[in-house]
């Protein structure tokens, strides 16, 4: 059974998804398919989930979503430059009309200078535009609370970027 507060939070985004006749893809590392899971256990969103990466380790980002190296060594896993880029791969290689992504560091450990624990990096954009960005400091609040965080903000960017779609006809 999942969390009230992230199945309400899911069923209100397959509502508007599906108002809207949208699709979505998850681009996910430190969540590991949390969010994915949290929409598909809501009954009948098999018609708005298209698929989920879960991407954890930098080569499955390279070799599932091409984010390129560079990118990855310049600016590391837990940026605004690798979150738009796993987007940009979701949308590239799923026939989703949004794509979310999510990558931080959920703790205890993974914190480096200027990265703490509960650092998470978000980017959702649309097919053929629209691309948002954000950054959350949640804090070392233990490492569930980090994931559960992570996928209600997530949550609230697919709200946020599908509510300024038009809907298909």
């Amino acid at each position: 059974m999942l969390d009230r507060e992230l199945a309400d939070a899911a069923r209100d985004v397959l509502d508007i998804f599906r108002n809207k006749k949208l699709t979505l893809a998850a681009a996910e590392s430190c969540t590991g398919g949390l969010l994915t899971a949290v929409l598909t256990d809501i009954p009948g969103s098999s018609d708005i989930v298209e698929c989920g990466f879960v991407t954890y380790a930098n080569r499955a980002k390279h070799e599932m979503l091409g984010v390129p190296t560079a990118i990855l060594e310049k600016h590391g896993a837990v940026s605004r430059e690798t979150a738009e880029a796993m987007v940009k791969g979701a949308l590239a290689r799923a026939p989703a009309d949004i794509a979310i992504s999510i990558t931080g560091i959920a703790g205890p450990g993974g914190a480096s200078t200027g990265k703490p624990v509960g650092l998470v990096h978000f980017a959702a954009g649309r097919r053929g535009g629209g691309l948002i960005h954000h950054a959350r400091r949640f804090g070392d609040i233990g490492r569930s609370e980090v994931r559960k965080r992570s996928v209600l903000q997530a949550l609230a960017m697919l709200r946020e970027i599908a509510e300024t779609a038009k809907a298909e006809t």
